[in-house]
């Protein structure tokens, strides 16, 4: 049996990695080893680790990482103490592979980890694009650590391959969101109020709104601009999702919990779990921000998408989004287009560019079946010279 160890960070990147996960305990070529780290082991960030034990996983480490600052000083230090705690538990789990998702710092430092402990990678998500963020460079750096590839689109796979990586190694397997959708039991409107303990208005949208890494100081500004085109809005209950720990991402929780306070009509929640979260997707009238959720998991629901600056520029994107620049007005005009009937009509023809589902089975498959003798040693790739 491989070993296959699952690092997770954030509850999205769970929600993301709760059916591969599941896919790893079930199979019987593969032993399931879990670490939890980064957001999950914090309090400020609702403590999301316990929600990983409640579906019944055994999380095997935690790699305690996630210090009490989001400057960039902050955000390094915590890479460098995550790295240490990594080191510590490859070292003691002795794992075949580890499976990483995505972008983030935390992740990285696991990657990096690995790499110096002989530990073949799994990546997912890579060649994906996101211009306004640096989750940008750090996702190709991953992916130049990893030995296998699952991407959720055709194009992604060029773009992995072109980074020099083996064509018979990078799977487009589709996105992973999907697969929740199709199969969690998705709550009706009465008992997602209950779960929320908050009453839905006539119109709903639901909010999720990043920092903007790669620009200085802006995303207090633009999320000031946000919160000004909803305060415009007439009888529209707001659900907001906090944003992710990242540099400059404490000064906007402070912004939505002095908005939501002003505003009986909004709530905050630090993490609604993917039941809920996707829930509110289902039953709200559109999502709006800058999470890459509106863009892979909001078109599977014919859902529009208020997409809020250029953090997400780069990726494939369905006729649902609408894409805006991060002030007042240029939002309160894509709202206004999102509520409009034509474009609601529309919405039902919706094609979602990350496919149908079935992503976790398909890894789990290339997972089982992969030898992994001699895969360390990698040869780049290179494209035919035209």
């Amino acid at each position: 049996m491989k070993k296959v160890c699952i690092v997770t960070g954030t509850r999205a990147e769970y929600g993301l990695l709760r059916w591969v996960i599941e896919g790893a305990r079930l199979s019987p070529a593969l032993e399931l080893q879990l670490i939890a780290t980064g957001m999950h082991l914090s309090p400020e960030f609702g403590m999301t680790v316990e929600a990983i034990e409640a579906d019944g996983f055994q999380v095997d480490r935690k790699v305690e990482m996630l210090l009490s600052s989001d400057t960039a000083v902050g955000v390094t230090k915590s890479m460098g103490v995550g790295m240490i705690g990594f080191a510590d538990a490859l070292f003691e789990l002795q794992p075949d592979l580890m499976l990483i998702l995505g972008d983030r710092y935390e992740i990285f430092a696991a990657a990096a980890a690995a790499t110096i402990a002989g530990v073949p990678i799994a990546h997912l998500h890579g060649g994906e694009t996101t211009q306004g963020a640096f989750d940008e460079s750090i996702r190709h750096s991953i992916t130049k650590m990893s030995h296998l590839h699952f991407v959720a689109a055709d194009e992604y796979r060029r773009r992995v391959i072109q980074l020099g990586e083996q064509p018979d190694r990078v799977f487009n397997v589709g996105g992973l969101g999907i697969d929740s959708i199709l199969r969690l039991n998705l709550l009706n409107r009465n008992d997602l109020e209950t779960a929320l303990g908050f009453n839905l208005a006539s119109r709903n949208l639901m909010i999720t709104f990043h920092p903007v890494t790669l620009e200085r100081g802006t995303s207090e500004n633009q999320m000031e601009e946000l919160l000004a085109a909803l305060a415009e809005l007439n009888d529209t209950g707001l659900i907001f999702t906090m944003p992710n720990a990242d540099t400059q991402g404490r000064v906007l929780f402070k912004q939505i919990e002095d908005f939501c306070t002003r505003n009986p009509r909004a709530r905050a929640y630090t993490s609604l779990g993917q039941l809920r979260y996707l829930s509110c997707i289902k039953h709200f009238d559109g999502v709006v921000g800058n999470s890459s959720s509106g863009l892979v998991e909001a078109p599977s629901f014919k859902k529009g998408t208020v997409n809020i600056g250029d953090r997400q520029q780069g990726r494939l994107q369905a006729e649902s989004v609408i894409n805006c620049a991060p002030d007042r007005k240029s939002i309160s005009s894509a709202l206004n287009q999102l509520f409009s009937a034509q474009f609601q009509d529309h919405l039902d023809i919706t094609q979602n560019p990350y496919g149908d589902g079935g992503a976790s089975d398909a890894i789990i498959a290339v997972l089982e079946k992969s030898s992994l003798d001699g895969i360390l040693k990698k040869k780049f790739h290179d494209l035919p010279q035209r």
